[in-house]
């Protein structure tokens, strides 16, 4: 419902429920094609609501205890504290095309602009490396980036995803 753009006031059990089914459904389709579900990641408003809802963090634990696959989400967040403390494999994502605010957070935006590339490419490796982002504040913030996310309506997204894995394979790192 709403296709993650907006938060919906749902209880666990139900969430839970609802994503069981979206998960269930996706695995289904990747079967049929040969291909294995290899991890969750919440969509849009539910991924901010995750971050720092407790119950909804714990329903996204719920539908994964099913699955057994490793759960996407940022560091420092309930994320993290509540993914970990139910033993699931905790992946932090970094952010290509999204700015950062002082405290950390990401800045979402309804219309993606075209990001800057080479920009882009110098905050992966800064987090790479360094395991920090400078915020829109100008702040050195905290970031862990396992895996990196470029959102596909970002317009340029295929040409920022090559910049990323360009700048990213000259550190050695697992693309």
């Amino acid at each position: 419902q709403g296709f993650g753009r907006r938060e919906m006031k749902i209880g666990r059990e139900e969430m839970t429920n609802c994503l069981i089914y979206q998960i269930g459904a996706l695995k289904g389709f990747l079967q049929a094609e040969g291909m294995e579900l290899n991890h969750i990641k919440p969509h849009g408003s539910l991924y901010g609501m995750a971050a720092r809802i407790e119950e909804i963090a714990h329903a996204v634990c719920d539908a994964a205890d099913i699955f057994q696959v490793p759960l996407f989400g940022m560091i420092g967040t309930l994320h993290e504290t509540v993914y970990q403390a139910r033993g699931h494999v905790f992946v932090s994502e970094f952010y290509a095309d999204l700015d950062y605010n002082d405290a950390g957070g990401l800045i979402i935006t309804r219309e993606h602009a075209p990001t800057d590339e080479a920009k882009a490419a110098a905050a992966c490796r800064h987090a790479i490396t360094d395991g920090k982002v400078a915020s829109v504040g100008g702040v050195d913030v905290a970031v862990r980036a396992d895996t990196i996310c470029v959102h596909s309506d970002t317009p340029n997204a295929v040409s920022l995803a090559k910049a990323v894995r360009a700048a990213i394979t000259s550190l050695d790192a697992k693309v």
